[in-house]
């Protein structure tokens, strides 16, 4: 974690290089969340490299997931979360080995974050880090306090204590329809292994999310938690990070009388990497490549980090993003909020399994 917090501080200087083109350009198939790219990074693809995008969006790991695991997916790139996602995909044997001989601007990364990744992907030989963030708090303050106005705002009591999340209940609250990401925090919350398999803890995590269960508007995607804060339908959500970060931009935009802010938990948020991947069976790697090459580019990942409001894992990009993003400890945490942060890591199958029945059952209330 230390290696993790001096490598948030970084800036690279070195020159990008472009993008190169395949000798038969064809079409690239992207497979990647919802409100998730700079879409001038896309037609500065095609300008440059010939290459056509064909670009589709999912709104859930699990739909990610199914999609690669029944095979013949047909995409080139897809983005999935590093743990457990990516790790499963990759335990699958459902991601191609990275050619790095084609991606000469994976020098840009930030050797530190993939090291992190490494630990899962020995040699980062699958895949490179595209964006991060953290999971934790959307809130609307001025709903909440007319309600509440001691609420814990920064705190993961605000939405899993049954009681206190009664009082706010009638502003709208929702929990994001992600077992990947709302479990361990539940259970890092309730002072568990975020990790853990083990029945009495899952057991635990089961009571908590059931007793929150009726004072839940909805269990919403994560792109429709999105337009629900921006749109005032709601006043707090466990959530990720840019998510909210960008709701409170759509908000100002439309002239909304209120405020979306993003708080990281004070107990702790969970960090996660999002990675560009090849699927083992992708018709055209050679276009992931030079896609993979392309956004590498500083001015690139900034170009998406100022659309998107997350970070990326180029720190040379920072220094070409205006003050107010580069500096919003929103969009790039703290040390201090990074120190209390922790990465949930990839449960074993049979852990997995019980976890899916936990979550079908919060869902479905019973």
């Amino acid at each position: 974690m230390r290696r993790l917090l001096l490598a948030l501080a970084l800036l690279a200087c070195a020159a990008p290089l472009r993008a190169q083109a395949p000798a038969n350009p064809g079409v690239l198939n992207v497979y990647n969340w919802a409100d998730y790219i700079d879409p001038a990074a896309l037609e500065r693809f095609t300008r440059e490299t010939g290459i056509r995008v064909r670009y589709d969006v999912y709104d859930t790991l699990e739909t990610l997931e199914g999609k690669l695991s029944a095979g013949r997916s047909g995409y080139d790139i897809v983005v999935p979360t590093s743990e457990p996602s990516f790790n499963r995909l990759l335990r699958a044997g459902a991601l191609r080995p990275l050619d790095m001989a084609r991606i000469p601007n994976a020098r840009h990364l930030d050797p530190a974050l993939m090291a992190e990744v490494a630990k899962l992907d020995t040699g980062n030989r699958h895949g490179v880090i595209y964006l991060w963030g953290t999971v934790g708090l959307a809130v609307v303050p001025e709903r909440i306090r007319a309600l509440w106005p001691d609420a814990p705002l920064d705190s993961l009591e605000l939405v899993l204590n049954p009681e206190n999340l009664r009082r706010i209940a009638r502003c709208g609250v929702v929990v994001m329809d992600s077992a990947v990401d709302v479990l361990p925090t539940v259970l890092r919350h309730l002072g568990r292994d975020p990790l853990s398999g083990d029945a009495a803890d899952l057991a635990e995590a089961q009571r908590r999310l059931l007793a929150i269960r009726p004072h839940l508007r909805a269990i919403p995607s994560p792109p429709a938690i999105i337009e629900q804060l921006a749109a005032g339908e709601v006043c707090a959500a466990l959530a990720y990070s840019g998510d909210t970060i960008q709701a409170g931009a759509r908000a100002r935009e439309a002239g909304r009388p209120f405020t979306v802010q993003y708080l990281p938990p004070r107990e702790g948020a969970q960090l996660s990497f999002d990675m560009l991947a090849i699927p083992a069976d992708a018709p055209n790697p050679e276009a992931a490549h030079a896609f993979i090459n392309f956004v590498l580019q500083p001015e690139v990942m900034a170009g998406i980090t100022r659309q998107v409001r997350y970070p990326n894992a180029v720190p040379a990009s920072r220094a070409l993003l205006p003050a107010e993003l580069r500096e919003d400890p929103s969009i790039f945490p703290p040390p201090e909020v990074i120190a209390r942060s922790f990465l949930a890591g990839t449960p074993p199958q049979a852990a997995e399994r019980a976890r899916a029945r936990l979550w079908a059952r919060f869902k479905a209330g019973r």
